[in-house]
């Protein structure tokens, strides 16, 4: 099922969603939509020669929110992404757009929404060569029918958002895979997209230049506040950048939640195996691990609840009787010390032991 969210909150809604490669996919679905049983459907469909790349997909996206889909190759996450964007049309279901649904609208309407309300960055960067940076980033803009002096504007307002001044002028050729990768990423936010699509867009680089990208995202999110959908199958890097995310297996989405709830209360086998090697420091947050105050805070150093753990820890060395824990109103919310955060670790580590196969 969707997430119950107030609608006016959900850029795009992905409703039971089909992706059936075959003969005669359609004759498995009805007009009252999708038989119930996923797992024998499945089971029949590929009986009789079809494949379910995506089976009886349900999620939302919010607005400014960066939702994470993950699982290993072949578990249907690109396919589902391509869904969205109709690149793979559906073979059932319905996918919302600001309240329209996307299946329904005309190929002449789909291109000018993806013209003007989609960003999308693939693995392979696509980048043409004959072209240099500044005009691959415009190209899109040409295709919207912008004037030469828009286009130059608009081009070089994202070249400064993704840190490629003085190399307006290079050529792909003559750039290295991170920066054709900022290319990349600045030609889909050209467009302004109010929805951006990523299909792991940096996992074909070195490790050094991937976490930079990631952080060269996180940086670019923090100003432009898009609804992103980030494919991925690196669960540390869907940690570093998810509000949000959702693990698929086989076409089906297996567990859906924050990290956190991921790795503190993995659905099955399955999500804890992505799950176990991430230190539960990184995922907890400091709201997560304060106690009620059992005097005055007056005087206590202040942190927010939304930091890590991870991140509170070497702060605590400095303040042995504790940190105050506030929210986003600066209201307390508990005080955390070196004893709750290790009461919290020692119990949470437990609860996995314990739940091991």
């Amino acid at each position: 099922m969707a997430d119950d969210e107030s609608s006016a909150n959900v850029k795009i809604s992905c409703r039971n969603v089909w992706k059936v490669y075959g003969p005669n996919p359609g004759d498995y679905f009805d007009k009252k939509g999708a038989e119930i049983d996923v797992t024998q459907l499945t089971s029949r469909m590929r009986e009789e020669g079809h494949i379910p790349a995506c089976a009886d997909v349900s999620f939302d996206v919010h607005v400014g929110e960066i939702f994470v889909i993950m699982g290993l190759s072949g578990s249907g996450k690109s396919t589902i992404v391509r869904c969205l964007s109709r690149l793979v049309e559906p073979s059932f279901g319905e996918i919302i757009l600001d309240g329209e649904d996307l299946l329904k609208v005309s190929k002449t309407e789909l291109i000018d929404i993806r013209r003007h309300k989609m960003g999308m960055v693939f693995q392979n960067f696509g980048l043409m060569p004959h072209l240099n940076v500044i005009e691959n980033i415009a190209f899109p803009l040409k295709l919207q029918g912008l004037p030469l002096a828009e286009r130059k504007k608009r081009a070089e307002r994202v070249i400064e958002l993704v840190g490629l001044e003085g190399r307006e002028l290079h050529f792909p050729r003559q750039l290295s895979g991170g920066q054709q990768q900022r290319v990349g990423i600045a030609r889909s936010l050209a467009v302004e997209p109010e929805l951006w699509f990523l299909d792991e867009p940096f996992s074909a680089l070195d490790p050094l230049i991937r976490r930079q990208m990631q952080d060269e995202f996180l940086r670019i999110q923090q100003k432009l506040h898009k609804s992103i959908v980030f494919i991925t199958h690196d669960f540390l890097e869907a940690l570093r950048i998810a509000d949000r995310m959702a693990i698929m297996r086989d076409g089906v989405v297996v567990q859906m939640g924050t990290p956190a709830d991921l790795i503190v209360n993995p659905a099955d086998d399955y999500v804890k195996e992505f799950t176990s090697d991430v230190p539960l420091a990184r995922v907890l947050r400091a709201r997560e691990v304060a106690r009620e105050p059992t005097g005055s805070v007056d005087g206590l150093e202040r942190m927010k609840g939304s930091i890590s753990v991870e991140a509170l820890m070497p702060e605590l060395a400095h303040h042995p009787d504790g940190i105050a824990i506030v929210d986003d109103n600066d209201v307390v919310l508990g005080v955390a010390t070196p004893r709750s955060v290790v009461e919290v670790l020692a119990r949470e580590a437990g609860d996995r032991g314990a739940s091991a196969p």
